[in-house]
Formats: C-alpha cells, structure tokens, sequence
C-alpha cells in the first residue's frame, strides 16, 4: 500500500483542493507555516461588502483604544482585557520557523499601541484628508508595533468571520469524524459591556488543536500595501507633494542633512533615523503617504495575487511534486540508521532528484530561482512530513538557531545547515557557525548542504572550500540546481 501524503489541510481532512479553491481558501500546511499573512489594506480595498465591513470593525475598535489611552491611565487587568490577544495559531500563517508557535500580542505589544494611541497616533480616526484610518499606520513608526503584530492584531479582530467562514465550510465538505465543537475566548467585541466574548465552533480538529481557512484575497507576502519599507522609498517624494513651501523645504534640507554617509548601510540607517524624526514631529505627513495608498488601492489587490500565487507554486505545488517523486521512486520516506544516516540520505536523494530529473524546476519560481535561504529551508522541511525522528527548525541553544535538529531522543541528534551559494555570509558559516552549533546543541553530527543555481556560484564555493581545507569534507553536500536541458533534448 503507497504511504499517504499528509501536508496540507487538503491531505488530512480529505478534501479535493480544487473544492478549496472554488471556496476562496488557501490549502494550508499543517506542518509549518506558510508564508503569508492578512493585510488589513485588502478588507478596505475590496469590492466585498462583507470585507468592507471587516474593516470598519476594525478601525472601530482602534478607536475604542484610542479614546480610553487619551482619557486616562488604563488599570493593568483592563491593559490586558483590551489591548492584549492570545496567539492564534489556527491558521497556519506567518512567519513561525517551527510549526506554528508565534508569539501573540502580549505586555510589549500592548504598552507599545497604547503609548502611540495617546501621542503620535492621537488624531486615528479622524485623519480628513482619507478615506478611511488605517491599521497598519500603527506600523509606521519604530515604537514596538510592527509588521507581524498589525497581521496578528487583524487576525483577532477579525476572528469572527474566520470561524464562521471555516465552519461553514467544514459542514459542507469534511466528514464529522474529524470535526470538533471548540469553545473560543475572545471572538467579538460587545461594545455595551465593553468586554471581548467569547464562542463555540465546529471546526477542522488536528492533534487536538482547531484549524482556521483564509480567504486567498485577503493575504500577502512580504510587505503589506502600507508598510514602513514602502514608506521610506516614498518618502522624498511625499515630502515633495506638501504644498506649505517653508515646511517642504525645512524637511527636504533637514533631509539633505542628516543623510550624508557614502556606506549604503550607515545611510539606510541614518535615513530611518531621520523619518522618524519627522514622523514624530510632524505626524501628519503620514496622511499624504496614506491618501497615496488608497488612491492606488487597485494595484494592492493584483499585488497580493501575485504574492500568494508565487506561495502556492513554491510551497503547495512543487512541494507536492517532489514529495510525489521522491516518495514513488526513492527510499527517502523509509527511516534507517541513526538521525545522521537518515538526514544524510534523505539530502543525497533530494540533490539526485534535483539534479538528474528535472528537479531543479521546482526550485524556481517561474525563470527566478530561490534567492531566500528560509525559502529553501521551507520547502525541505515540508518534503520531511513523514518520519519517526524529531524534526526541529531553527533550534535556538543560546548560540543562534540552526536550521534543523534532527534527533531521536537526547543520545541521537544531527543537525542540517541549508545554504545558498550566493549567501555572502558562507565563507564564516562554513569555517565558525556549524561547530558553534555542534557544541551548542551537544553533538558531533552534522550536515551542510549548499545550493547553487549559477557557475559563477560554484566558483565562488570551491574558492572558499579550498581556502578552508574543505574540498574533501563530505558532510558538506553540493547541489547543483542550474537550468538543465531535458534529456530528450541532449544529443
């Protein structure tokens, strides 16, 4: 009997993914985050009533935030009541690099908003010039609200719908076997008690835990369509689009001033500074990069799709193309040995798959290949859904994380370093990380496998094996993934 493939929500619950594509949700896996989350600017920019009125909601209860961090110091039980969430790791989206255990929004994050509610941000709410406020400006300054937690804090407010929107679905199209009545804290707001409340769902249950669909056109990758990254390559020009002369002027050259170093990255530096300086004393300016956004708040929807699209291919389905050649016609899912035998085989048959037939395809997406280490670190640890060893990314020991621990009790551990070529870290890795790691994590046993998808990268590998004596070490496993002609083709 073939092994069945368990990685997505689609594998575990039965359900042909086609279905959940005519539903709007994103097939999920259930063995590590992928690597998305909710935009706020998408419930605003849609032509959905029902995502309009997310929004609203939304801004709604930053406005109840607002008005209680203006009107008086917040008692500590109320800190928590209201500007405090719990992790919801239900969805499966993030940027968790083991499973799906995020942080939440806890007494940093809350202190943070409620600091900035009561001062730079005071007048959220009632910006004139816009078509609405807007969440993510909470992200827009360096004072402890960042990207992650505007996502997270979406999430939460938004938690209603999503349960609703997954149960739904469940009734229709998963077998109640595999369903689960759960009770939820904190899924709407009651204004009147000015209490968060609470509810019961039948949703997808796996190892005990519920399970959240997404709708597609809600997520994004990367950055968000209002996020600090984009502001800062906006912000000469928004300075340049005030239309107070004086103050346009005095910005441009305070501008001019406080960037001033040749090195890219002590510029980048000083530029951030600067921002937020004026941020700080002019946070209105905010308003005119906003009113921005939303006049090109058609663009945001066909640049998630491209974001989630590129998702799909690279971890839904070439993840599934290579866990379909590896598991028919390799011995990569059958564990044997001791965790280093097992971690070393199962790269051996990645980089043979790779290399010999065609499976350096899956490791582009369209003609660009990989240029993400996390990326490539993604894709191998969903290939690895099936083995009777622990599988640990980014295994933190008080030296940095490695990028897998891989073990079978405390006496039997590997560790796995996946590495682009073209990392220009990779000479130091190779001569200092790994024995940083081994002697963190307390074992001997360790695995580099380095990737390249240019000769030039190769070239620049070998120059840094022979500088440090490695150009025999056979724990190191090179991996040619350059575009390779069918072999149909070859004469």
């Amino acid at each position: 009997m073939s092994q069945v493939i368990s990685i997505y929500f689609s594998d575990f619950f039965g359900v042909n993914r086609s279905v959940l594509d005519d539903y709007g949700a994103l097939d999920v896996s259930l063995i590590n985050d992928l690597l998305l989350f909710i935009d706020p600017f998408l419930l605003f920019g849609s032509s959905k009533e029902e995502y309009q009125k997310l929004h609203r909601e939304i801004i709604k209860y930053i406005i109840f935030l607002r008005d209680k961090s203006k009107s008086s110091n917040i008692k500590s039980g109320l800190m928590a009541a209201w500007f405090t969430f719990p992790e919801e790791k239900g969805n499966w989206l993030g940027y968790s690099v083991r499973g799906n255990k995020g942080h939440g929004l806890g007494k940093k994050f809350a202190h943070a908003l409620n600091a900035n509610l009561a001062s730079v941000f005071k007048d959220f709410g009632e910006e004139e010039m816009l078509q609405s406020s807007h969440l993510e400006k909470l992200g827009l300054i360096r004072n402890g609200v960042g990207r992650d937690n505007i996502s997270d804090l979406t999430t939460n407010l938004i938690k209603y719908y999503l349960l609703d929107y997954t149960q739904k679905f469940a009734r229709n199209n998963i077998d109640m076997s595999l369903l689960e009545e759960f009770a939820i804290q904190k899924v709407y707001f009651d204004y009147k008690t000015e209490r968060w409340m609470g509810g019961t769902f039948l949703l997808p249950s796996y190892a005990g835990e519920y399970i959240i669909l997404t709708p597609k056109d809600i997520l994004t990758k990367d950055e968000m369509w209002i996020s600090r990254g984009d502001l800062n390559q906006r912000f000469r020009s928004i300075v340049n689009s005030i239309t107070d002369a004086s103050l346009r002027d005095q910005l441009n050259n305070y501008l001019a001033k406080a960037i001033n170093s040749e090195d890219a990255k002590r510029r980048a530096q000083q530029e951030n500074r600067a921002i937020d300086e004026i941020i700080a004393t002019h946070p209105e300016i905010l308003n005119l990069y906003l009113k921005d956004r939303e006049e090109n708040k058609d663009d945001a929807k066909a640049f998630s799709e491209q974001n989630v699209e590129s998702v799909e291919r690279l971890f839904i389905n070439n993840v599934s193309s290579i866990v379909t050649y590896l598991r028919g016609n390799t011995d990569f899912y059958k564990s044997r040995g001791d965790s280093y035998d097992a971690a070393y085989d199962r790269v051996i048959y990645l980089k043979e798959f790779i290399e010999k037939h065609d499976g350096w395809r899956l490791f582009y997406d369209g003609d660009k290949p990989i240029t993400s280490e996390s990326n490539l670190q993604l894709i191998y640890r969903l290939t690895w859904y099936a083995t009777e060893f622990d599988v640990n990314r980014e295994t933190n020991n008080g030296r940095g994380p490695v990028d897998y621990a891989v073990s079978m009790g405390s006496a039997d551990k590997s560790l796995i370093e996946f590495k682009l070529a073209s990392n220009s870290k990779l000479e130091q890795n190779l001569a200092n990380q790994v024995k940083i790691y081994e002697d963190a994590n307390n074992t001997s046993k360790s695995i580099k496998a380095i990737m390249y998808f240019k000769e030039s990268e190769l070239e620049k590998l070998n120059k840094i094996m022979i500088n440090l004596g490695l150009e025999n070490d056979n724990t190191i496993i090179i991996i040619d993934a350059t575009p390779k002609q069918s072999a149909s083709n070859v004469k």
